[in-house]
């Protein structure tokens, strides 16, 4: 390597000597010798031809240079440009370190990610509180070996249906960490590689018994030190973590005037024979996330009701539900006795220009009100917030009530003193138990026995099985909704 080198550095040096040397010998040839005209020609070629390949040396190497300096100058913009994007790279992931922790460390939802063989690959902070083990007990585990042989074989279709590339939803019974069986929404989303081959799969899971329960929490709030409830501060929390309040205010008004929300339902399915063959449903809002995926109520609602944009989102409900129930009729699909449950917000209730709108509706899309039933949470009535007021004027309407969560802590038959309603929606925290505990059973019968007896229809909620559906019909229970009846789908896919 370093004789190259010297020979690299010396090379033009014995060029340029050559030169000099030839001239040397000419001149001394011409001046000091007798040799004759074509001896002096001979070495002027001689000369010129050296002068000519030293020049062209110099030329080579200059464009040598010049090419060289080109390349590096190109190598160096382009580095300058590596260096930029790993700086924005970096920017980038330390703005997204905070959602990451969001997910891992705030949510309460369980998320788990898990290969083609079946072992953890990632999870969050509630997963691991799930299963009472630290993240090195955890990774490289086999879902078996983690969460037990039970549990893995009642999910061990839905794992299947994963590695086949398939979405799947369906409820576990769970025993959480604090002692109490509690049933798990648990949806699985196929992960897939670039080569298109599914590569593992997400599972997220939720405590379902808990769903009915943040309406109490808003009458019964844990107040910190600052005077902020407990709901408001993860709200802030999850707002300042994930983009600002701003933003996501603005999101949630674009996505109303934009139609980017979407309308699902779920099936109340009637029970017993006196409630007739019509098939009832609830509505259920979604909103379209990234990649058109849907963003679950979980992740908006929250924030709407804390900034006051609930009774802008019903206002958008009741239109679309109305606009899409005229379009069956004039499809001369005609939902005979249906009745479509619309959830209210406190907002909405308290809005003394909703019942107007609603009237406006039903005169526009030509629609009954009979087809609308507004639900009511048992403990928004507790707060006594002009509920009885909201339920005469869209009675007036021709609209029904519902009032759902009976049967909670506080929502009694007393309310019913007040509020004139059609339907009682059993909480779904009562009806999970009826099969294991005496006491849930007598309850959820004494409230199907005094609704016969004051006219009101009875609906179960949360209900996960056929043997939770054969007891219903035993009790009494006029309809049913739940998993066990139907999951929720598209309001579009209703024939």
């Amino acid at each position: 390597m370093n004789t190259r080198k010297f020979y690299r550095t010396v090379k033009p040096l014995i060029a340029a000597a050559s030169v000099i040397a030839t001239s040397g010998i000419l001149v001394f040839t011409i001046y000091f010798t007798e040799l004759g005209f074509h001896w002096v020609t001979f070495l002027t070629g001689i000369l010129i031809a050296s002068i000519l390949a030293v020049v062209t040396r110099a030329s080579h190497t200059e464009y040598m240079v010049t090419r060289r300096t080109a390349q590096l100058a190109a190598v160096k913009s382009k580095l300058e440009d590596e260096i930029q994007l790993r700086k924005n790279a970096e920017k980038q992931m330390a703005a997204e370190k905070s959602r990451i922790a969001l997910i891992d460390e705030d949510l309460p939802n369980i998320v788990a990610l898990v290969d083609t063989n079946l072992c953890f690959e990632y999870h969050n902070r509630a997963f691991r509180d799930w299963v009472s083990l630290r993240a090195e007990q955890i990774n490289g585990q086999t879902m078996r070996a983690i969460l037990g042989s039970m549990t893995y074989g009642e999910m061990e279709n839905a794992v299947r249906q994963s590695l086949n590339g398939k979405s799947a939803r369906y409820t576990l019974m769970q025993k959480m960490p604090k002692g109490k069986t509690h049933p798990l929404s648990v949806e699985h989303f196929p992960q897939f590689a670039q080569n298109g081959r599914v590569s593992g799969f997400y599972i997220s899971a939720s405590d379902v018994a808990n769903r009915a329960e943040p309406i109490r929490d808003a009458v019964t709030p844990v107040i910190a030190e600052n005077g902020e409830s407990e709901q408001d501060m993860f709200i802030h929390s999850f707002t300042e973590k994930v983009g600002g309040q701003k933003d996501a205010i603005n999101r949630i008004m674009a996505a109303i005037e934009k139609d980017e929300f979407h309308l699902f339902c779920q099936l109340i399915a009637p029970l017993s024979a006196g409630a007739g063959n019509a098939r009832h449903y609830e509505i259920l809002v979604r909103l379209q996330g990234e990649e058109d995926s849907m963003m679950p109520p979980g992740a908006f609602f929250p924030l709407a009701e804390k900034h006051g944009l609930m009774p802008h989102l019903d206002r958008w409900v009741v239109q679309h539900v109305a606009e899409w129930i005229s379009n069956k009729k004039l499809q001369g699909v005609k939902h005979t006795g249906s009745i479509f449950f619309i959830n209210i917000a406190n907002d909405t209730i308290s809005d003394t220009e909703f019942p107007v709108f609603l009237q406006q509706q039903l005169l526009k899309y030509d629609i009954p009100g009979a087809a609308l039933c507004f639900e009511i949470a048992g403990t928004t009535a507790i707060a006594d917030i002009g509920v009885a007021k909201f339920a005469q004027e869209v009675r007036q309407c021709g609209c029904q009530i519902a009032l759902s969560g009976f049967g909670q802590e506080g929502v009694l038959f007393e309310l019913l003193q007040s509020i004139k309603v059609d339907f009682l929606k059993i909480d779904g925290s009562i009806i999970l138990h009826i099969l294991r505990d005496p006491i849930y059973l007598a309850k959820v019968s004494a409230i199907s026995q005094v609704a016969k007896k004051i006219g009101v229809k009875t609906v179960a909620e949360l209900v996960e099985s056929e043997e939770i559906i054969k007891k219903l019909r035993e009790l009494g229970i006029d309809s049913a909704q739940g998993f066990g009846i139907s999951p929720p789908r598209p309001i579009t896919e209703i024939e």
